[in-house]
């Protein structure tokens, strides 16, 4: 008992353990050890969350691709407004008139006539020319004149250049190129339209255009006709500079229809000789002849210069203005390297069309004027004489022959051929047109559904 007591005594006095007593619990191993185990991943769960993640992220970004795509050019043409290109029209030719035969006829002398001065003798004409002196000045002078002409016109001549890319047998690649001479045609407030041979862009990886400062800009292809083999180019007016605009012009397109183009001297421009920069001088020796194309009736003009046989380029008149845009392809084994050219007149319409980028119908025939001398003999009415009809084509497939007389369209008589082509080309692809013709002598009728070129 005194033992207990004194052990109770000694566990309740501070003083002797420095003032407190100290409480020292009994340490329980196994009530400290802990095990944390991790939470089981769900995997359809996560699979089900990362699907729907990405296709919350997919469809955003087609939305905002789509919003995008249709707000932009909105945006941008209310911030940078941009002018739509003006359509290209070239202002229609008054036909000149001609003296009739009746007109020439005299009357009556009149006052002017009756104070005319008498004729002069052999002798005073002689007089009169040894008066005039003509020297080598004079001719020099002359052609100082024709040659400022050509410097003049030659601002609205370019140089398009077609750069193909091939690959040879080393595995190297080279660059071909193939040149030809344009005419500037048009300023549609947008870009620079050109004219050109399209035989020299067959396969071009690139056009190139030099203008006549040597300023050298991209150009796309517009459009090209298949009849003729003419092109337009597009050279975007931001490309050029404003030094190149101020020297540039756009090419004067006269006529070729007048009655008093024969036997007058032109100038050939472009590369006449084939090289870029040649000028030629000579006369018109030929005009009227019609070239056999589909659909068009192109008239041409032959001159008496020689050039090559890949000439291209423009024949001008003596006032500058455009006549004829030169063409070797059918100028025909019999002209022995004399150049020719088509009629400017009748390619306004075709360059007009391939400006505004506007599709051409096609029909698919040849044919003529019916002469008044075979109409009386035969008894055939006015309107287009078919020649030839071109295989698979609309005409052929409405089943118009060669031989046949178009004497209306619709409602609108047609007295020429020409008459059949104002129609056509006034007319679009997939339009259908109500033909009246005259075979052997019975009226017929055919619908025909115009297809491309």
């Amino acid at each position: 008992m005194m033992e207990e007591q004194d052990r109770q005594q000694q566990e309740i006095k501070p003083e002797e353990s420095g003032g407190q007593a100290e409480y020292t619990p009994t340490t329980q191993s196994d009530f400290l050890r802990e095990t944390i185990k991790k939470k089981p991943i769900n995997k359809k769960k996560l699979l089900r969350r990362t699907l729907i993640t990405v296709a919350m992220a997919v469809v955003f970004g087609l939305v905002a691709c789509f919003t995008f795509l249709v707000l932009e050019p909105v945006i941008s043409n209310r911030l940078y407004p941009e002018e739509e290109a003006e359509e290209v029209r070239f202002p229609e030719e008054t036909a000149t008139e001609e003296m009739k035969p009746e007109d020439m006829l005299v009357e009556e002398e009149t006052d002017a006539e009756a104070s005319a001065p008498a004729e002069l003798e052999g002798e005073q004409i002689e007089e009169l020319l040894s008066q005039v002196q003509f020297g080598l000045g004079d001719y020099q002078l002359l052609y100082e004149e024709m040659a400022e002409l050509a410097r003049s016109a030659e601002r609205s001549v370019v140089t398009v250049t077609s750069v193909v890319s091939d690959v040879d047998w080393f595995n190297d690649i080279y660059e071909n190129e193939a040149s030809a001479s344009g005419i500037i045609v048009a300023n549609n407030s947008k870009s620079i339209l050109i004219l050109v041979s399209a035989e020299v862009l067959d396969g071009a990886d690139s056009i190139i255009v030099t203008f006549c400062d040597q300023t050298r800009v991209n150009a796309e292809l517009v459009q090209q006709d298949a009849a003729t083999r003419l092109a337009i180019l597009s050279v975007p007016l931001v490309d050029v500079g404003e030094e190149t605009l101020d020297i540039i012009q756009i090419a004067n397109l006269g006529s070729s229809n007048n009655s008093e183009l024969l036997a007058t001297p032109v100038m050939a421009l472009g590369s006449p000789m084939g090289t870029s920069g040649s000028v030629c001088y000579g006369m018109v020796t030929s005009v009227g002849a019609v070239v056999d194309l589909a659909d068009s009736a192109y008239k041409t003009i032959t001159t008496d210069i020689y050039g090559s046989g890949n000439a291209t380029g423009v024949l001008i008149n003596m006032d500058g203005m455009v006549i004829g845009i030169i063409d070797t392809t059918n100028a025909g084994g019999d002209k022995g390297g004399l150049l020719t050219a088509y009629g400017i007149s009748e390619l306004k319409r075709t360059i007009e069309k391939m400006s505004n980028d506007k599709e051409r119908a096609y029909l698919g025939i040849h044919g003529a004027d019916v002469p008044w001398e075979i109409r009386e003999e035969l008894e055939i009415p006015e309107g287009a004489y078919i020649r030839e009809v071109e295989m698979d084509s609309p005409a052929m497939a409405a089943g118009i022959q060669s031989g046949d007389v178009v004497t209306r369209i619709d409602d609108t008589p047609i007295l020429t051929y020409n008459g059949l082509l104002d129609i056509l080309y006034n007319a679009e692809p997939e339009d259908t047109l109500a033909f009246t013709l005259m075979r052997q002598g019975q009226e017929m009728d055919a619908d025909v559904t115009l297809g491309a070129r």
